[in-house]
């Protein structure tokens, strides 16, 4: 199986910590956030992973040659102009489709720690003939998923003030936030009829409106942290001391 970490952003809300070396390269309890990712992918025996770069890409190329690709094939997807997580999967969409094969791919942020389960996750997307399945979880969030109560995609809540986008309409609907961790059938990628830069998000909605199954992985019992904010690093470091998780 493969995956590919999204780890293209300028990490603007890290900062001072992004100020000289990409957000994949903080490091959070003497680890950087991309060996996180990578080993935890590994973990659940994926070998080859596809990493996108743009914010000091030089830095993080001589870091995977540094760590000889630890052990696993890693290729780089070089985004000159930042393309969203719509576009830049897109743009290395030929790492899914070389095998011709119909065997699904992980999406994974590169800015959040969890210890979600990665093998029931694709379990229950092969059993449930999903296109797309994210991992989801009841709590706070400033955007949340609308989700029908067989679990399929219907909408999006993006703020108090804005009315919910409704692309599926349903009766009742659950608010659940996104972790960062999707499960992608490859199908997929010859959907995304939108050019260069477009959230994966937006291919997402407009496909569950035409009836496709874009369906929830509640994730609510699993350690989740964004990674974005200092403030974050600081907290998963302490629950690391903690004993609370641990990579």
């Amino acid at each position: 199986m493969k995956a590919m970490i999204l780890a293209a952003g300028l990490g603007t809300r890290l900062r001072p910590l992004t100020d000289r070396r990409p957000k994949a390269l903080v490091e959070v309890g003497g680890r950087t956030l991309l060996e996180i990712a990578i080993l935890r992918l590994r973990s659940f025996g994926i070998t080859e992973v596809i990493v996108n770069v743009h914010h000091f890409a030089d830095l993080m190329l001589a870091y995977l040659k540094g760590k000889n690709n630890f052990g696993m094939r890693v290729e780089v997807s070089r985004e000159e102009v930042l393309l969203d997580t719509g576009g830049g999967l897109k743009k290395a969409a030929w790492f899914f489709l070389e095998d011709h094969g119909d065997e699904p791919f992980l999406l994974h942020n590169v800015d959040v720690v969890s210890t979600i389960d990665l093998r029931q996750l694709v379990e229950e997307h092969q059993s449930g003939g999903a296109l797309a399945t994210l991992a989801v979880q009841e709590r706070e969030s400033s955007r949340q998923l609308l989700f029908d109560e067989q679990s399929n995609l219907c909408g999006r809540r993006l703020g108090r003030d804005l009315a919910d986008e409704i692309v599926r309409p349903s009766i009742p609907l659950r608010p659940l936030a996104f972790s960062g961790i999707h499960v992608i059938s490859p199908r997929f990628l010859k959907m995304m009829s939108d050019d260069e830069v477009f959230s994966i998000m937006e291919t997402y909605l407009r496909l569950a409106g035409a009836g496709e199954r874009i369906r929830a992985f509640r994730a609510d019992q699993y350690y989740w942290r964004d990674l974005g904010r200092p403030e974050n690093i600081r907290q998963v470091e302490l629950d690391l001391e903690r004993k609370i998780v641990a990579y």
